[in-house]
């Protein structure tokens, strides 16, 4: 049993595939061609800058019309939070009163992730950013430091992440790891664990299915 929950931001604890999936969508079709949505969504789940570099180089269309897309939906979101992942909040609450800990750990900037949770009215024990000095995932350094900080033994913690970045980030500083992936749009799974819903972590933490 894990006792402390290592969350990924985007992907996992926020579900933001489907807004950034139809925004590429669109960018095809306003330069007049076609994509199928779950070609896009196959692309984004591995990377956003791998899915702007295939589809700028497929189409034709200059990757900086993406960049704007995405530029776009994410100052939108700043307004309209994408909503949080099914069972998310749940699962925050029962981690939290199990005695454990929710330890955030995203790309995004500190201020930017930290206005996110506050318009989902998300609370977690801590967040640590590559915005705070650190190297970008899979280095394990956001992991490490937020062990140190806390006197964590990585034994009693679970990573859980929607990418295999997430899983080597998190099992080079000797945490094991859960992938949270949509059987229409695999990852090439690194983690210990291959989940379709945030429910399924329950029995790892040792908690009880949802009332």
């Amino acid at each position: 049993m894990y006792e402390h929950l290592f969350w990924d931001m985007g992907g996992t604890l926020v579900d933001t595939y489907p807004q950034l999936d139809e925004s590429f969508v669109r960018v095809v079709t306003e330069h007049g061609r076609e994509v199928a949505p779950l070609e896009v969504a196959r692309l984004t789940r591995r990377s956003t800058g791998e899915a702007i570099a295939t589809l700028s180089s497929r189409f034709g269309i200059d990757a900086s019309a993406f960049e704007q897309a995405h530029d776009e939906l994410k100052a939108r979101w700043e307004r309209e939070p994408a909503p949080v992942m099914p069972g998310a909040r749940e699962l925050l609450a029962d981690v939290r009163a199990a005695g454990g800990l929710n330890l955030l750990v995203t790309h995004r900037d500190r201020a930017s992730a930290q206005s996110l949770l506050d318009g989902l009215g998300l609370v977690v024990d801590d967040l640590i950013s590559t915005a705070d000095g650190f190297d970008r995932k899979p280095a394990p350094d956001m992991y490490l430091e937020l062990l140190r900080r806390h006197g964590l033994d990585p034994d009693e913690c679970l990573a859980v992440g929607d990418r295999p970045i997430d899983a080597l980030a998190a099992h080079a500083a000797g945490i094991r790891a859960a992938t949270l992936e949509s059987p229409d749009a695999p990852v090439d799974d690194e983690g210990d664990f291959e989940i379709a819903a945030l429910d399924q972590l329950r029995p790892l933490l040792g908690l009880p299915e949802p009332a």
